[in-house]
């Protein structure tokens, strides 16, 4: 205890003397258990200067016959490579000996610090691995070490290898037929976590991981069927040789097990074995948690999509359960589910709609009423019998609080407005709402007057329906701050005026402190500050002050490296017919003033610009951000791209330290900057909308272009996805961003404004063609065709 206090305790520098003579003593002693301990706790407290003078005591430790002594000094090895490694890499020698030992801790211990000291060094890693995978390592922990060492080794070489053959992977397929257990999964594991697995490969792994199922230990069932359940997200057909053993799992008295058996035949059953599936899975709902419901849902889910046919039993089994207890996720998790079912499957609309409008009419969650609410307004009407839904809105409205009321008073205008047939009816309702709270009354009035007063049965016009259902193109952050700016004026607020672009703050940003440009170079406070600074600063100089409306502002690109003698990045300011460079200068010399400071910009690589006007930068002293201009005319409305390589030139002036007088005389002098580019990217405004289906919709096909793209090998789909996002510089919609691991297709929806304010939506459908290659079908709509085509042109050339 008293060792353990010390530890915990770590006396401060002063003090450490006290205890470090009586620790050091322990280190001599002949009980090996003081000898273990006050090694852990000196190398604890003590600091480099104290580790020197016991280092001969630690070598000796590491190679000690007593184990729990040469156990002590390598885990202290372990924890004092963080703080002094040039001292510890000092024991290799006594390290590799301790690998060999016949202790399996210590050859654990020994394998962990020895992969750590050489964890930089590729090369010696793999000499490693290689000199242990011929049979040294007797520890089944140290083996297991090894196998995980190997799978680093091997999915590092696997983009260097010419071959299809697997270096090391005869090592894992042998440590398959180990003795010890717990070896025999760790190497199945790392087997089916290889990338680009084949089923040859996998055959091994999956036929030991279908014997541990029917072991009589509940850890090795439960690790076997959680690593069965995620080759089934890859390789499906590789799992389905264990369905019969996971069908008796379902009825494991461990609900765990039970849960993961019960989802892996969901992602790896056929169409004929759903029903009996749906009756197993009935009888255990309730006795599981939560966590485990959720995963079950997804599941079910997924499955509907793989057999539409089938959407009927899987939707009334997700209705049953959505009415039953649970928490707010699962809840969710089983509306999301059936709300993507709805969306997917046509046939399953209403049936999927009155199942959410029966929930609703007892829900205890204000988000899933309000939610559920808003997507009955968009499909609700679209059905072949809406007014079958009214009658669920409204009871909404008697038994809920002001927010779901005041959902359920939208989703009315909704149907008034899209079934004229209704109109009346909804008329009546609206009223009722004029007396109740202020949100309530005030979206009851506003939908009264926009509907038309007097409830008649007439069309309604195209402006109340954009009006009602039309997307809201403009980030609500930048509407927040637009509308605290304001200022209350005879002008009223003018929406058109909110800038559309979503502005992520650039990593390029991060310089070293007191080196980073500030004023219009550094971050914005807020989107449409930035845009009303960079339109003002443009405006006020007569050489850009005819080039027209600014179309887009690119964040800062840094085009000098942190810790410079001066640090320069550069904003692009895109036109219709003008690219202007702003470049955002500091001088971070004290001893030096820059005065007439310009980029000199050769445009040779980018032939469709020719260089119309330049601003340079007066003076530039120490510590203060100057901005110098090159502007650059192009085709009208044409997203032409170039490369431009920048040139730093002025004249530099010494400045005595002692008066900050800079001298009269001063030299011209250059420094190369990083070169520059305009990319198609830069003519599009990441804009993203509230609710992609409904206004891809309403965007209408004519416009509408598809087409199909290789896209070669990637190391994974979410690369895939990140490249062409990139590429085209658009706004990700619902999160379509994020790409599950080991997915082997994904949707990604993306939308955004072309020069000359054209709306653009994308969808992207990217799917595995073979172990690495991606292939990739691009639809495209947009309000002009000659937009949808170069978008397309982009990607092609892209």
């Amino acid at each position: 205890m008293v060792y353990v206090m010390i530890k915990e305790l770590s006396p401060s520098a002063d003090e450490v003397i006290i205890v470090t003579s009586s620790l050091m003593k322990d280190m001599t002693s002949k009980t090996d258990m003081y000898r273990a301990n006050a090694i852990r706790v000196l190398c604890r407290i003590t600091d480099g200067t104290l580790l020197t003078q016991i280092e001969r005591y630690l070598k000796q430790a590491i190679v000690d016959k007593n184990p729990v002594v040469a156990s002590a000094a390598l885990v202290s090895g372990i924890h004092l490579l963080q703080t002094n490694p040039e001292i510890v890499k000092r024991w290799s020698n006594e390290v590799q000996e301790a690998v060999q030992s016949r202790a399996a801790l210590v050859q654990f211990h020994a394998l962990a610090l020895l992969h750590q000291v050489r964890q930089n060094d590729r090369l010696a890693v793999n000499k490693l691995v290689s000199s242990l995978t011929r049979g040294s390592v007797r520890s089944p922990i140290a083996q297991c070490l090894l196998i995980r060492y190997t799978s680093q080794v091997i999915r590092e070489s696997a983009n260097n290898t010419q071959t299809g053959d697997r270096p090391f992977y005869d090592f894992l397929e042998g440590c398959l037929r180990h003795k010890a257990e717990m070896v025999i999964f760790e190497a199945a594991r790392a087997i089916t976590e290889l990338n680009g697995v084949t089923s040859r490969e996998l055959t091994p792994a999956i036929t030991v991981l279908q014997l541990f199922l029917s072991s009589f230990k509940p850890v090795l069932r439960f690790a076997a069927v959680r690593t069965l359940n995620k080759v089934a997200m890859t390789h499906p057909m590789a799992v389905t040789n264990c369905n019969i053993d996971m069908e008796s799992l379902i009825s494991d008295q461990n609900r765990s097990i039970a849960t993961l058996a019960i989802t892996t035949l969901l992602k790896t059953g056929n169409e004929s074995s759903v029903d009996r599936l749906m009756k197993q899975i009935t009888n255990f709902m309730s006795d599981i948690a939560d966590e485990f419901k959720i995963v079950v849902v997804e599941a079910i889910r997924s499955l509907c999509l793989k057999f539409p046919l089938k959407h009927r039993s899987l939707m009334n089994f997700l209705s049953n359960i959505l009415r039953e207890e649970g928490g707010f996720e699962y809840k969710k998790a089983i509306v999301d589910s059936i709300v993507i079912l709805i969306r997917d499957i046509p046939e399953a609309k209403e049936t999927g709609l009155l199942h959410l409008c029966e929930f609703i009419e007892d829900c205890e969650f204000t988000y899933l009423s309000t939610q559920i609410l808003h997507f009955l307004g968009i499909e609700g009407p679209k059905t072949s019998d809406p007014s079958k839904y009214i009658r669920y809105i409204y009871n909404r409205m008697h038994l809920e609080n002001a927010t779901v009321w005041a959902g359920a008073v939208s989703t009315l205008a909704k149907f008034g407005a899209m079934v004229d047939g209704l109109k009346p009816h909804v008329f009546v309702l609206l009223r009722r709402c004029l007396f109740d709270t202020d949100e309530v009354r005030d979206r009851a009035t506003l939908y009264l007057n926009t509907l038309g007063g007097d409830g008649a049965v007439v069309e309604t016009g195209a402006d109340v329906k954009e009006f009602l259902f039309g997307s809201l193109d403009i980030p609500l952050m930048n509407l927040e701050n637009s509308l605290k700016n304001y200022e209350p004026s005879e002008k009223p607020f003018d929406i058109s005026s909110v800038p559309k672009e979503v502005k992520i703050q650039p990593l390029a940003e991060k310089k070293a402190p007191g080196k980073k440009p500030t004023g219009l170079g550094a971050p914005p406070p807020s989107p449409s500050s930035t845009v009303d600074a960079y339109e003002k600063l443009l405006s006020s100089i007569p050489e850009f002050a005819n080039f027209g409306k600014l179309f887009k502002s690119s964040p800062p690109v840094e085009l000098t490296e942190a810790e410079t003698e001066y640090a320069v990045n550069v904003v692009k300011h895109i036109f219709d017919g003008h690219v202007v460079f702003q470049y955002n200068c500091t001088n971070t010399i004290p001893e030096q003033l820059l005065e007439n400071v310009i980029v000199i910009v050769d445009a040779s690589e980018a032939e469709e610009f020719a260089e119309v006007a330049s601003k340079p930068l007066r003076s530039l002293p120490y510590d203060s951000p100057g901005q110098t201009f090159v502007a650059f005319q192009k085709p009208d409305g044409v997203p032409a791209v170039g490369k431009f390589s920048n040139m730093l030139r002025f004249i530099v002036k010494e400045v005595d330290p002692s008066t900050g007088v800079a001298e009269d005389d001063g030299v011209e002098d250059e420094y190369q900057l990083e070169d520059l580019e305009v990319v198609a990217a830069d003519y599009m405004l990441k804009v993203g909308v509230s609710n992609f289906r409904n206004a891809w919709e309403s965007m209408g096909a004519d416009f509408e272009r598809v087409d199909e793209y290789g896209l070669g090998p990637r190391d994974s789909l979410a690369e895939a996805v990140n490249a062409v996002v990139d590429l085209l510089g658009m706004q990700p919609c619902e999160g379509t961003e994020v790409v599950s691991p080991n997915s082997r297709s994904h949707t990604c929806l993306l939308s955004g404004v072309y020069i000359g304010n054209v709306k653009v939506l994308v969808r992207l459908q990217f799917g595995l063609d073979g172990p690495k290659d991606v292939a990739m079908k691009l639809a495209v709509r947009s309000e002009d065709e000659t937009v949808s085509d170069a978008i397309h042109e982009i990607v092609a050339s892209g």
